[in-house]
């Protein structure tokens, strides 16, 4: 009844008072501007390529609090956590593996570890500007992991007067979390960063979580031609891992640690001739201990990168723009485990694999009239371990003015080269990269002056060169594997301060090889939803009061059952509930209740999500 009442009433109380408050939302026409589909900056309805924006904004309405969950409104993404916050969480991006979405954080690849995917647990939004998805094959533009898409994550950057904000809460669970965020200019220098600190003990015995996060973006402008900037970032993050509910560990514990630097230089010489450089060190440190599995025993694991990535913009006319550049990666990964078991014969105590990449990229832009956007671009990728990969794109967008119609379509292919996870422990260095050609065609429609937004996108993806089992512990390139579906949203802002969100997608992901003993052919792939679908209403009660609720479907989910037919795994859906209170411009007051009807759920089976939980918290404003 009360969430009834909280839908229905904006419809019968609007707000008369036009001052603007820190809680309200951006004007409906507001053009967004963003960067991944193709490096350059473009309209986002001028896109080529399927995008999805989450901006600071819509991650302080819905009081989120890490990437993840707000990745679970996008459609074509899929998201699967391990149990509680904390535990390993995985992305699915049009039904594809985790490994084969590329996350990069301005711009720098942060896919980490010896399984090549990137762990969302630990990443918390503070100090971010906005998350841009890019959905289908990237791999031209972002090289290895960008087989299926690629999520890119921006910080902000500083400007105007200094300031910032402190905010804590606390809730159930024994939950605490404080936050600081600043961020401004003092003549030619701008810095942002933002601090956090989480501590809760979630619901199960030995499930605890502590989090400890760092983000800085500082930067230095001699002139508007040149930037020389640096990103640095750090997290520590302690969690305790119970397992599954089938078989309970009460002592194991996993410690994780995370640094990275990476000097930017931006240089624009003359308008139509730019210039970005990144080099970047990242380093992850892993101590899994006891890890009570009784075969490998306590763990160490390092992982250390380093990237070089330069971008030349050229614009020799004003319909044409090539982007260029080259890219070099250096990685180290290893593991020490001095107690594994030796019952299945000699096995190694300590396993690494070093990995080396560079390639070059080209990309051509060209807008013939207004309206078209033509993309075509090719790349050429050399590892040291199993030789060259090409991939090339081709995308283009048309926006018809008078209609406001905006249609895309894409054909692109992807690779994912075999991680070190599949290198050391399958014995097999001879791995091929695996494979997509994928393509799509959407149209997004525009109704009410901007106020409503209806899009809809089509996909189809061909895996070949499947990493896989073939039942003597051994990987191998075994298989094949295709995904395909419908991609739906609708925005409508039908008062400045009323916002309805809703997403939906369908996703037919089947196994199309009988190689891989794990996977019967045409079996579903484990843990991606044929359906699943979000909605959102967010209304600012008398430029005072914000209240947004959410919710979200996940149904026909199947988990893997190695060698025989996938199982059947529960549906589940959940709602959330937040609000916020603005005492004055400088202070207020926040709650909110995750899971309000008390859903029990599982995104992974045998690793039950929580129940309902409640926070509260302040917000002083600086």
């Amino acid at each position: 009844m009360a969430a009834a009442f909280l839908l229905a009433a904006p419809f019968i109380c609007r707000a008369q008072d036009a001052a603007q408050s820190a809680l309200s939302s951006p004007e409906a026409e507001t053009e967004t501007i963003i960067v991944s589909a193709t490096r350059l900056p473009m309209p986002e309805d001028e896109s080529p390529a399927s995008v999805s924006v989450i901006r600071a904004e819509d991650l302080e309405i819905k009081q989120t609090r890490r990437a993840a969950d707000a990745l679970r409104e996008v459609p074509g993404v899929s998201v699967a956590q391990t149990g509680a916050p904390g535990q390993l969480t995985s992305v699915f991006t049009r039904g594809l593996r985790s490994e084969h979405t590329q996350v990069l954080l301005d711009g720098i690849p942060i896919n980490q570890g010896l399984a090549g995917l990137f762990n969302f647990a630990d990443l918390v939004v503070d100090d971010l500007d906005r998350i841009e998805i890019v959905r289908g094959p990237q791999s031209t533009l972002y090289g290895p992991r960008a087989l299926a898409g690629v999520i890119q994550i921006f910080t902000r950057q500083g400007s105007g007067t200094p300031g910032g904000e402190f905010s804590a809460e606390a809730g159930s669970n024994s939950t605490f979390r404080e936050t600081l965020t600043s961020s401004g200019a003092i003549e030619k220098f701008d810095y942002s960063v933002g601090l956090s600190r989480l501590d809760t003990d979630n619901e199960r015995p030995n499930n605890q979580y502590r989090l400890s996060s760092g983000i800085a973006n500082i930067g230095w402008s001699p002139n508007e031609q040149l930037r020389i900037s640096s990103l640095f970032t750090y997290s520590l993050a302690d969690t305790g891992n119970p397992n599954s509910i089938f078989d309970p560990k009460p002592f194991d514990n996993f410690l994780t640690e995370r640094w990275l630097i990476a000097p930017h230089l931006d240089f624009k010489p003359v308008d139509w001739w730019e210039h970005k450089l990144i080099v970047s060190y990242d380093h992850e440190r892993q101590v899994n201990d006891p890890n009570d599995d009784g075969f490998v025993g306590p763990t160490r694991a390092l992982f250390e990168r380093t990237t070089v990535d330069y971008q030349n913009d050229l614009k020799p006319a004003s319909w044409l723009t090539l982007t260029s550049g080259f890219f070099y990666s250096r990685v180290n990964a290893g593991q020490e485990r001095p107690f594994v078991s030796q019952l299945f014969g000699p096995q190694p105590t300590f396993i690494s694999d070093h990995t080396e990449e560079t390639a070059v990229f080209l990309q051509a832009s060209v807008t013939p009239f207004k309206g078209l956007n033509l993309v075509a671009g090719g790349r050429f990728d050399h590892f040291n371990q199993f030789g060259d990969v090409w991939t090339y794109r081709f995308a283009g967008s048309y926006l018809i003015a008078k209609t406001d119609t905006h249609l895309h379509a894409s054909v692109a292919t992807g690779f994912s080269p075999p991680t070190s996870q599949d290198k050391i422990f399958g014995n097999n260095f001879g791995l091929e990269p695996e494979r997509d050609l994928g393509w799509d065609l959407g149209v997004e429609q525009r109704f009410w002056s901007g106020r409503v937004a209806v899009g809809l996108t089509y996909f189809h993806n061909d895996l070949s060169n499947v990493i896989g089992f073939n039942g003597q512990f051994e990987t191998l390139n075994l298989g094949a594997a295709r995904t395909q579906g419908l991609e739906a949203e609708v925005r409508v802002t039908p008062a400045t301060d009323l916002t309805l969100l809703a997403t939906y997608t369908y996703l037919d992901a089947v196994n199309t090889s009988a190689a891989d003993i794990t996977q019967l052919p045409g079996a579903r792939l484990p843990r991606r939803p044929r359906n699943e679908g979000y909605v959102s209403v967010s209304y600012l009660w008398f430029k005072k009061l914000r209240t947004t609720i959410e919710g979200k479907f996940v149904n026909a989910r199947e988990e893997l059952n190695f060698g025989g037919p996938n199982f059947d795994i529960e549906d589940y859906a959940f709602m959330n509930l937040a609000a916020e209170y603005e005492i004055n411009p400088r202070f207020s007051i926040f709650g909110r209740i995750d899971n309000l009807t008390n859903e029990q759920y599982a995104e992974v089976f045998g690793f039950p999500a929580l129940g309902r939980t409640a926070y509260g918290g302040f917000r002083i404003r600086f």
